[in-house]
């Protein structure tokens, strides 16, 4: 929707509210927008705006739940179905960057929202990267990020799992996300303000036990290995000349 800025570089899996497309499905909130894999109970992609606008003291809300923008006659995932697996409900929109109001933070809540993540990374290299670019945020910058989940079989605190919740959940090999970071000054935005030096933070964590120490900085890698692995296309809405430079480079700041 034209009003939800959570899309502005692109609809990277074509994804559509169409009940023909169940494991491709396109949910679109004041808050993100995300492709839904009802096969796999877990989202393809969640993509949200992050300025400061978005940012603010609500306390966390913690209700973890079905989300209502799901067709009536699907199954749904519950809190539940990650109960015991050792694996954490790891949020793809952290609820600390949805902190302006009670309800956009209890938006994050919702499970397709949520993927199987190891304790080691949710807590470690992922957690370092949020709170990374909330920092960047607070300097003013806007960002637009993409995360998801990729592969088959993760480890968590109790071993190796496939999947969670009676096959309800897809347990991904790892999570990746892309990070856009925009210089936040006014009258620059939109993708105007794109540029070849614009700064795109892409990485791929091994979703395993081990790495709670790791530096996320360690797992960096392009746009287009990102786009190789996952069979899509990334920033579609770029110039192909603008997407070609920043896709290949890897982020060294």
């Amino acid at each position: 929707s034209a009003s939800y800025p959570h899309l502005l570089f692109g609809n990277p899996t074509h994804s559509q509210r169409d009940l023909g497309q169940p494991d491709n499905y396109l949910i679109e909130k004041k808050q993100f927008a995300l492709s839904y894999n009802r096969t796999n109970g877990i989202p393809n992609w969640v993509s949200w705006q992050l300025n400061k606008d978005w940012l603010g003291e609500a306390p966390r809300q913690n209700d973890f739940r079905p989300d209502p923008d799901l067709p009536d006659a699907w199954s749904v995932v519950t809190g539940r179905d990650y109960g015991g697996s050792g694996f954490d409900r790891g949020h793809l929109v952290p609820s600390e960057d949805r902190g302006d109001s009670i309800n956009d933070n209890s938006s994050t809540f919702v499970m397709t929202n949520i993927i199987p993540m190891s304790p080691d990374n949710n807590r470690g290299p992922w957690e370092k990267l949020e709170s990374y670019s909330r920092r960047l945020v607070n300097q003013g910058k806007e960002l637009y990020i993409i995360a998801g989940g990729d592969g088959e079989g993760g480890t968590g605190s109790r071993g190796r799992k496939t999947r969670l919740g009676r096959g309800k959940v897809l347990v991904p090999a790892r999570l990746w996300k892309i990070v856009v970071v925009m210089e936040s000054s006014p009258g620059t935005a939109g993708l105007g303000a794109i540029n070849p030096d614009t700064r795109v933070i892409a990485v791929a964590i091994p979703n395993r036990m081990g790495i709670a120490n790791a530096d996320w900085r360690d797992f960096r890698i392009s746009v287009d290995a990102l786009e190789d692995a996952l069979g899509v296309d990334f920033l579609s809405n770029l110039p192909s000349k603008l997407q070609y430079v920043l896709e290949k480079r890897i982020d060294k700041r």
